[in-house]
Parts: C-alpha cells; sequence; structure tokens
C-alpha cells in the first residue's frame, strides 16, 4: 500500500510540475535575457501597486505597459552592470524603503511587506527595481554632467523680465512627451493620444504614450512656477484651462503636450536669488532628462529584442 501511495504522489507531482511549466511561456528574448509571460504578469503587479489607478485600464492595455516597462528596465538594467559591476551587491535599501513609506503611507517595513503580499509582489523586487532607476540617473549624471550648459546670467534677466510685469502663477502640471515612428504622422498620433486621454484619462494616456521618466506616475511633474518656464509654454498655459491639455510644443526628444491639474498665483515678492537657484536646476534637470532619453534610445536601437 506504502508503495502504491508513494508512486501516485510523485506522479502527482509530476503532473503538477508539467503543468506549471506548460504555463510558462516565452515572450521576448532581450539581448541574452529571457522574458516569460511570468515576468510580464509580475511587472503589472509592481506598476498597479504604484499606480493603482491603472487597473481602470483593460488587461490588453496592462499588458502592453508592462512589457515596454520590463524591456526598459531590462535594457537599463545591462548598461548599469557594465558601468557599475554587480548592482545588486550595492545598498541603497534604506533610502528606497524610507521614500516607500512615505508613498504609500506605512509606518514600517511589516506594513510594507503586508501591503505588498496584498499585490502579489515581493519586497526585494519591489527595492531591485527602484534602485535601478535611481543608479540610472546617477550614471546619466556621470556620463553628461559636464555637457549641460546653464547660462546663469540669461537666466537671470528673464527672470527680472518676468517677475516686472503682470502676476505670476504656478501650475501643478503632468505632461506626455511622445514620439512619431516612421509608419504614422503627427496628426495620427496626437489624435490618438487625445482620443485616449479623453475615453481614460491623462494619467493613463501618459503611462502608454509618454517616453519621459515621468510615464511611471501618470505623467505627473507637480507643481512648476511660470519663472521656470518658457515664454512659448507660458503663452501656451495662458491658453489652457484648469483640466485642460495645451497644444503640443516641439522638443528635441519629440512632442510635448501639458495638462494643468490644479493653478494658484505666485508670491508677488520673489527674492531673485533663490528663485535663480532653483530655476538653474529645473534646467539642468531638463537637459539631462534629454541626454537620458537619448542615450536610453542608443541602447535600444543597439539591443536584439526578440519576441515569440
Amino acid at each position: 500500500m506504502k508503495k502504491i501511495n508513494l508512486v501516485t504522489l510523485f506522479l502527482l507531482a509530476l503532473f503538477i510540475s508539467s503543468t506549471s511549466y506548460s504555463q510558462i511561456k516565452i515572450k521576448y528574448k532581450i539581448g541574452n535575457e529571457i522574458v516569460t509571460n511570468i515576468d510580464i504578469l509580475n511587472e503589472k503587479n509592481y506598476l498597479i501597486f504604484l499606480r493603482p489607478d491603472l487597473v481602470k485600464l483593460s488587461n490588453n492595455e496592462l499588458m502592453n505597459i508592462s512589457e515596454n516597462s520590463l524591456i526598459r528596465e531590462i535594457i537599463k538594467k545591462k548598461e548599469l552592470n557594465k558601468i557599475f559591476g554587480n548592482i545588486n551587491k550595492l545598498e541603497l535599501e534604506e533610502e528606497i524603503k524610507k521614500n516607500l513609506f512615505n508613498y504609500k503611507n506605512v509606518k514600517n517595513k511589516d506594513e510594507l511587506i503586508t501591503l505588498m503580499n496584498k499585490h502579489n509582489i515581493k519586497y526585494k523586487n519591489v527595492i531591485s527595481k527602484i534602485k535601478y532607476e535611481g543608479l540610472w540617473n546617477e550614471l546619466i549624471f556621470k556620463k553628461y554632467g559636464s555637457l549641460v550648459n546653464v547660462n546663469k546670467e540669461k537666466l537671470r534677466k528673464d527672470l527680472i523680465k518676468k517677475i516686472s510685469s503682470a502676476k505670476k502663477y504656478e501650475y501643478r502640471l503632468s505632461e506626455i512627451l511622445f514620439e512619431v515612428n516612421k509608419n504614422e504622422t503627427f496628426k495620427q498620433k496626437y489624435n490618438e493620444i487625445l482620443k485616449y486621454a479623453k475615453i481614460n484619462d491623462f494619467k493613463s494616456a501618459a503611462t502608454k504614450y509618454s517616453i519621459s521618466n515621468s510615464s511611471n506616475k501618470g505623467g505627473q511633474i507637480g507643481w512648476i512656477k511660470e519663472t521656470m518656464l518658457s515664454e512659448e509654454l507660458i503663452e501656451k498655459l495662458e491658453r489652457t484651462k484648469i483640466g485642460q491639455i495645451t497644444v503640443p510644443t516641439n522638443y528635441p526628444n519629440g512632442y510635448l503636450i501639458l495638462m494643468i491639474n490644479e493653478k494658484k498665483e505666485m508670491k508677488q515678492i520673489i527674492n531673485i536669488e533663490e528663485e535663480l537657484k532653483d530655476i538653474v536646476q529645473f534646467e539642468k534637470n531638463k537637459q539631462l532628462n534629454q541626454f537620458s532619453l537619448l542615450f536610453f534610445k542608443k541602447l535600444k536601437q543597439n539591443t536584439t529584442i526578440n519576441e515569440y
């Protein structure tokens, strides 16, 4: 009787194992790295953990967004390992953990892990993913920081000119920076984005279409003072109502559209030196973001991506 039970258990275990493996399908090969349907599902869970509003999208759209997100991560991770060595050995957990506590409104690691378990994601995986993004930003700064060119005196003159005129405002903005592919026209892509944003919302459209780093945040870039923006963008924002989208602005990496979430009047008494410091940093970050997009585009072009 024992022999029969042992054989039965063995066959059952073999059946379960073969069934599990039959459900795993290879979806992509990126360089030497294999991506399965399980990897994409895990990425979907991770993105929903960061952006719960993504559940409003259809499963097909969510899976497509998750595929693109995972492909970006793998391409970046490959380059990071070349520059930093084994990035998994780098200790950045404490800083990431504190930011996650604030973002997800939890008090400690145990509460965070409990929340992650509800989303079927692993604590270590989330820490690693956020670490990759932080290291990528560090890489871009090391590689291109010396190429950032900010004309401080011109920015000072522009600031003085701006604050000498009428009331000034600051805007809580979201952005979509989009590219036009070879097989489509600008008008087609722009109308497609507008239609998608109308049916779903701007956040979902940013996640789906934006090539900017803000896409993982639904395009949200927070409060931006008018004094930090170009005259062209200020004029477009002045013609745009709260909740509406600006007409596109031609950027080095594509086309930029902005949505005004909120608007408020700036203080009329402005400390020029403090304001200038913020403007200089904003301009540096903008240039670094442009370098980041160009560098990633180059890496992607040089990466073999096979879809199955």
